[in-house]
């Protein structure tokens, strides 16, 4: 058997990977020649997954993993789809009882062969060869970067004219050789074009091609000598011609001693089809897997059959797309192919047909029909059988248990922590992420920021699998691992921050085991510590961990103590670290007071709850209490005192005032004396336009306060307006930050206000009212406020007390007085 029926030697079967023209082609020669083996490009480990193929749990696209054992993060994939010429090989093996190897290189070689070269090199040349599509589907990830190399397929369409190889194999290659009934002519064509390619460019930059086919050489020999002539061989179009060179066995043997060596593992893991695009990161030299699957699985009218899919796509997206809108569609995609001399309609024609009739134009929903049809979001599945790591089966035991099913498909997941299952999941997450195994972001909640709900953003990436792996030294099970990679993360944390966030973790992740170890080495970190900035950065974080505990039910103790000594180094030391600071350093600092000023409310929230909750718990619990129930009072001492030190910067200053007076710690005239003190003129114009900034600046709402103040927007204007000249423009940058920050709607009253003349009066109310300005009046109209009334009814809904004989029933109203004589509507009301 050889290339045509009449030879000797293998049938070779020169493919571009990841081709559904290469892929029938592949077919129908096997099912012409019908080998008693067949001999597949592909690391030779693999043979003993063959079989899983035929599994009905095996649904492609799916990759061989390989990876070092010591080293699972040094892996390579070969990915592999349904309509890729090595798994339609595979699956008519499998369906015809015939045996079926891997003859490349074993990747017992290729991974050792990259511990020889830098990461990044590696990395890069892998990329490389898998954007070009050439060599085994994976990518050898070994070769080397600088490297020089060539795609011959493209080489060859585009000496034609195409801009698609794939297209051109299909228009010239495939179609030709159908025409003429002739199955192995498509294969016997490209395997004098690659000679010539290969005449003409040498290597092509594949040096490591040599060794590589040195091995296939020696693997057909073997299979010859076993099942003679009825061979057949499908790999990369580009090995053709070396598989048909005449060499001897002494020399392929010569070319491969030597080579490094590194113990390997390998198995199925499931891939996506954006994972086959050259925009991702392990590419495979496919622009479209998803174009490229409809062709392969459409049995008949494949343009038809596509439109279709993108009209039902847009439909869903409430576009406006009709029977006429596709078959208008097909129409002029068949007249494009028909202008530009194709023989049927490629991606190219049928997108400038979606274009132009169902998108009128537009690129937009364009984009849509391309991420979702052409390339696609198609997870593979593998089969239970397959070999896994036992962290890999306990997270999948995980994903059953929680329901919790991986999907390539980007997707919200809203969590309400109260219920057992939602928690479940959230703690998953949150051991996979200290594993490094990113599969869930946490987001934003929707419409609550209570810390009962959480918002995950899951999406599942095949390399995923190879942070399993790596993850897999760290224990057995996901909270094994997750338990004892906290604790090696808390020993070798470089800050204080770094390990009170790590605590944070270890709460929302619930790992009692790990919590202890870390809270040790916070403990004596925060005692070592002396650095103000780094205490400040560390106390938000354990605040916030204190409230997930209480929503978890976690224990926090601990952290409570801790967090009440560390707010207190705080308050100690904050003043005397906020002298002399230059411009820098104090923009810092002020970060740091605001942080500690909301991980304070927190805290102060949470001792307000313990108190009422420890209520006749003990008189120990009741002086833990009242110890901890001044801290918001410290707090405002310090700030207090921060405010009045000239040391201060202005910064620093005017943001201690003005946190003072949002907790209702400082009255507004005492506020408008500290800024007018500061406005005088004896200050200097930039440490005043500094205690502007951190008074109104930073995004705090200090625009309301002006337009609501109009005292302290005068004493301002006053300033502003009395700034000299060579002053003013040093002043500027800082003052055009400070008011740029405001909503327009602010900017625009502010502008209004200081064209009048802002006045010295209490309240924008009175200076309107005494301005004249309509819907003002010296007192409350009741009128107009007992208007709002029924809307207010409208959104908070009816009274939760009220039965159906109406808040006048006697037996209603006896009912819904409590024990303390108060009525439950006020206590609804309260609720609200």
């Amino acid at each position: 058997m050889s290339d045509r029926d009449g030879g000797t030697g293998p049938l070779l079967l020169g493919v571009r990977h990841h081709g559904p023209g290469s892929a029938r082609a592949v077919r129908a020669a096997l099912e012409a020649a019908g080998p008693r083996t067949v001999l597949i490009e592909g690391p030779p480990e693999a043979d003993a997954l063959i079989a899983l193929a035929a599994d009905e749990d095996m649904r492609p696209p799916v990759a061989l993993l390989a990876h070092v054992v010591d080293e699972p993060g040094r892996s390579a994939f070969w990915p592999l789809a349904e309509f890729s010429p090595e798994w339609v090989a595979i699956r008519w093996a499998l369906d015809h009882g015939v045996p079926a190897r891997f003859i490349d290189l074993p990747a017992t070689h290729t991974l050792a062969w990259g511990r020889e070269e830098g990461e990044e090199q590696k990395q890069e040349a892998s990329e490389k060869r898998e954007q070009q599509g050439e060599g085994e589907p994976g990518g050898l990830p070994s070769e080397p970067a600088e490297a020089v190399r060539i795609d011959p397929l493209a080489v060859l369409a585009e000496t034609a004219g195409y801009d698609d190889a794939e297209r051109w194999w299909e228009d010239v290659i495939e179609h030709r050789g159908a025409s003429d009934g002739d199955a192995f002519a498509p294969f016997e064509v490209l395997g004098e074009a690659m000679g010539a390619l290969r005449e003409a460019f040498g290597t092509g930059g594949h040096e490591r091609d040599l060794v590589r086919e040195a091995y296939m050489r020696l693997q057909v020999r073997a299979a010859q000598r076993e099942f003679g002539d009825d061979v057949a061989v499908v790999c990369g179009a580009w090995h053709v011609p070396a598989l048909r060179q005449r060499t001897t066995v002494a020399a392929d043997r010569a070319l491969l001693k030597g080579l490094p060596k590194a113990k390997a593992d390998m198995t199925w893991v499931p891939w996506t089809h954006r994972r086959l695009s050259r925009i991702s990161g392990y590419g495979a030299g496919i622009d479209s897997p998803g174009w490229y699957g409809h062709l392969f699985g459409a049995a008949d009218r494949p343009i038809e059959r596509w439109m279709t899919k993108v009209a039902r796509l847009l439909r869903d997206e409430d576009r406006p797309v009709s029977s006429a809108h596709v078959i208008e569609a097909v129409r002029l995609a068949d007249t494009l192919a028909a202008m530009r001399g194709r023989p049927l309609p490629g991606l190219t024609e049928t997108t400038d047909a979606v274009r132009a009739v169902m998108c009128e134009g537009s690129d937009v929903p364009l984009s849509l029909v391309h991420d979702r049809l052409v390339v696609g979001d198609v997870l593979g599945e593998v089969p239970a059988a397959a070999p896994a790591v036992p962290l890999q089966r306990d997270l999948d035991r995980l994903q059953r248990r929680l329901r919790l099913k991986p999907e390539a498909q980007e997707r919200e997941l809203e969590l309400d922590l109260r219920k057992e299952n939602d928690a479940g999941r959230s703690r998953l997450l949150h051991r996979l992420r200290l594993l490094g195994i990113e599969w869930g972001e946490p987001a934003t909640s929707r419409g609550s920021t209570g810390t009962f709900r959480e918002t995950w953003r899951l999406r599942w990436e095949p390399e995923l699998v190879v942070r399993v792996a790596e993850a897999g030294v760290w224990g057995t099970t996901v909270l094994a691992a997750a338990t004892a990679k906290a604790e090696a993360d808390a020993v070798g944390a470089r800050s204080l921050a770094d390990v009170t966030g790590l605590a944070e973790r270890c709460l929302l992740a619930e790992l009692p085991d790990a919590l202890p170890v870390v809270m040790r080495i916070l403990a004596d970190r925060a005692a070592l510590d002396a650095d103000v900035g780094h205490l400040a950065q560390a106390l938000p974080a354990l605040v916030r961990s204190l409230r997930y505990g209480d929503v978890r039910g976690t224990g926090t103790e601990a952290l409570a103590e801790v967090a009440a000594g560390l707010a207190e180094r705080v308050f100690v030391g904050l003043p005397p670290a906020c002298a002399a600071l230059d411009a820098d350093a104090a923009e810092e600092m002020r970060g740091h007071v605001d942080a500690v000023h909301g991980a304070v409310g927190l805290l102060g929230e949470g001792e307000g709850e313990g108190e009422g909750e420890g209520e006749g718990e003990g008189e120990g619990q009741g002086e833990d209490s009242a110890s901890r129930g001044g801290i918001r009072g410290r707090w405002h001492g310090v700030l207090r005192t921060l405010s009045g030190r000239d040391t201060v910067p202005g910064v620093v200053r005017g943001r201690a005032v003005r946190l003072l007076l949002d907790d209702g710690a400082l009255g507004q005239e005492e506020a408008a004396r500290l800024m007018g003190l500061v406005l005088s003129p004896g200050t200097e114009p930039a440490d005043a336009a500094a205690w502007i900034e951190g008074f109104v600046g930073g995004g705090s709402g200090g625009g309301m306060l002006l337009v609501h103040d109009e005292r302290l927007l005068g004493l301002v204007d006053a300033w502003l307006t009395g700034v000299p000249g060579d002053a003013f423009t040093d002043v500027l940058p800082l003052l055009r930050r400070t008011f740029s920050a405001y909503e327009p709607g602010v900017r625009r009253t502010l502008g209004e206000l200081v064209r009048r003349g802002p006045g010295t009066r209490g309240s924008a109310t009175a200076t309107a009212t005494a301005s004249g300005i309509p819907g003002f009046a010296p007192d409350l109209d009741a009128v107009r406020a007992d208007a709002v009334l029924p809307v207010l009814r409208l959104l908070l809904g009816p009274d939760e007390t009220e039965d159906a004989d109406g808040p006048g029933d006697s037996s209603t109203n006896d009912s819904s007085t409590n024990d303390n004589g108060a009525d439950d509507n006020d206590l609804v009301g309260v609720g609200r």
